[in-house]
């Protein structure tokens, strides 16, 4: 449970003039609360009033564990046969009868769910956002959660070198997909921060491609695109390698890449803004005629969810500050010829910034 962050969140609902915090989101949930927990379609929710004692709300089969975790309050739980929203606005009426403004998730919570909140309420009660003091106090990240994000980090180091090690010709990107994820459960890490890619060949000019039966094949590269949740926190980075000996325009696309993905790590200090960040790895790319090749954001925001605010991106006047962590991931995607991107994550210090993952980014050639 994170009551420093729960006294900053109230010292900001006491100035907005909020009586009761609506945490919806499963990641925030954990932030605050420290509970994790993937409720599905369930309804898992953290009710947090400014001057009273906070309760989790949560699917009965998830009490226990919700109690065995570092929450100190009150667990509600309800049955899968019971109405979640009914029960809700008993708990409330009951806990927090004088309440006039709920601050709410507006980009976590969905209409649905809204709805049936407000229904659950009276016609004067008012509902605010709680978004933007969240993203705020997440920004920032105490020595304890980079402590964290370091391990997760390691964990996504280790994913890098099973990878590799299985590489070879006529392995399909999903066989060493489910490799690299059997060996890391095996180890004790339990979840991926997000769906494993391995692209091989042309499939990596697809930033976001689906990961298939397409085989390795000698002379092309292959994306990796990895994270690990670990203690909460998650990790998030990509390698390009080549399986045998790359082409030249192979080699040249991914040199200019690490080069875009160095100067923006160099660029990092308190006082540059995430949109200069951004353009100074745009502005490398560009500069050797594959700026249109590159089409996509700079980075995000790494913590307790794998993107978080901020978006390191053209426009984003938001000046950086110690502390913050975030991806730094360029790439350059040519439809049908090759794909390459390079990208840690990184913990901005007094005068520059510290990578999560350390696997070289010199490209590697595996034999």
């Amino acid at each position: 449970m994170n009551l420093e962050k729960i006294n900053e969140l109230r010292q900001w609902m006491a100035q907005k003039e909020i009586d009761l915090a609506y945490i919806s989101d499963p990641g925030h949930i954990a932030y605050f609360a420290g509970y994790e927990s993937e409720p599905h379609e369930r309804v898992l929710a953290l009710f947090l009033p400014l001057d009273q004692d906070p309760f989790l709300f949560t699917p009965a089969l998830e009490v226990e564990d919700a109690q065995n975790s570092s929450w100190a309050y009150d667990v509600r739980g309800y049955l899968d046969s019971e109405d979640p929203w009914l029960l809700i606005g008993q708990e409330i009426r009951t806990r927090y009868p004088q309440i006039k403004t709920i601050g709410i998730e507006k980009n976590a919570l969905t209409v649905d769910r809204f709805d049936a909140l407000s229904q659950q309420m009276t016609s004067s009660v008012r509902f605010a956002d709680l978004t933007p003091v969240i993203q705020r106090l997440q920004l920032i990240k105490t020595t304890k959660e980079k402590e964290q994000l370091i391990a997760a980090g390691k964990w996504a180091d280790v994913a890098f070198e099973i990878g590799f090690r299985s590489i070879k010709e006529g392995v399909t990107e999903q066989a060493i997909i489910a490799e690299i994820e059997y060996q890391l459960k095996k180890q004790g890490v339990s979840q991926m921060s997000f769906d494993t890619l391995v692209l091989a060949g042309t499939n990596a000019a697809s930033p976001h491609g689906t990961p298939g039966s397409t085989t390795i094949q000698p002379n092309e590269l292959v994306l990796f695109d990895l994270g690990v949740v670990w203690d909460g926190y998650c990790s998030d980075a990509t390698r390009t390698v080549a399986y045998k000996k790359p082409t030249e325009f192979q080699e040249k696309i991914y040199q200019i890449t690490l080069e875009a993905q160095l100067a923006a790590q160099e660029a990092v200090r308190p006082g540059v803004t995430a949109a200069e960040l951004d353009q100074v790895a745009r502005n490398v790319i560009e500069s050797y005629g594959y700026g249109e090749y590159f089409n996509h954001r700079l980075g995000h925001g790494i913590g307790t969810t794998v993107h978080e605010y901020p978006s390191l991106v053209a426009g984003n006047d938001l000046v950086i500050e110690e502390g913050m962590c975030f991806s730094l991931e360029p790439g350059i995607y040519i439809p049908d010829q090759v794909g390459v991107r390079i990208e840690d994550c990184v913990y901005v210090t007094s005068d520059g910034c510290i990578p999560f993952t350390t696997t070289p980014k010199e490209l590697l050639v595996v034999e």
